[in-house]
């Protein structure tokens, strides 16, 4: 796979509204990532394999079949029920904990009232534990990460509704 197979790729790929995509070939393993918002290409990355003895040859037909297409689901309610509810989103990149440690309880379940300040989670960046604090006062509607799963800047986290 040459250079501007590579880039019409990237391009299909960015207009296709699709979030991931890894084609893996012969000698080459490509992955490229995108927003969903925007449509613009976030990270691409391409690898060489080492080379190995008596691989096949992939025909112009084939090269399509090993494509692996993962969309991110995007879990919203309707916009009228949600717009009653405050979303708290992730200040950082890491991995999001419910618990401070394996052997302690979880900070808050759905159903919990919280007050403004109360630690909802904490998120480990760079070997810190980050305590994320809730932004308004009300009851846990829904908790939109599962424990130990990396999260990204701006990341929904919990549904809260303050009523």
């Amino acid at each position: 796979m040459d250079l501007k197979e590579i880039q019409n790729l990237i391009k299909f790929v960015a207009n296709s509204g699709v979030a991931e995509v890894k084609l893996e070939m012969d000698d080459v393993k490509i992955t490229i990532r995108t927003t969903l918002e925007g449509n613009t290409t976030e990270t691409t990355y391409v690898q060489q394999l080492p080379a190995q003895a008596a691989l096949p040859q992939v025909t112009a037909a084939q090269q399509t079949a090993p494509i692996i297409v993962n969309t991110v689901p995007e879990t919203q309610a309707p916009a009228a029920e949600n717009s009653k509810y405050v979303t708290i989103k992730s200040p950082i990149i890491g991995t999001f904990y419910r618990k401070p440690s394996p052997d302690k309880p979880v900070f808050t379940e759905v159903g919990s009232t919280v007050s403004k300040g109360d630690v909802l989670c904490v998120i480990e960046a760079m070997k810190l534990f980050n305590e994320i604090e809730s932004e308004v006062s009300g009851k846990i509607v829904k908790i939109l990460v599962d424990d130990m799963s990396p999260v990204e800047f701006d990341q929904p986290l919990f549904l809260v509704d303050p009523s």
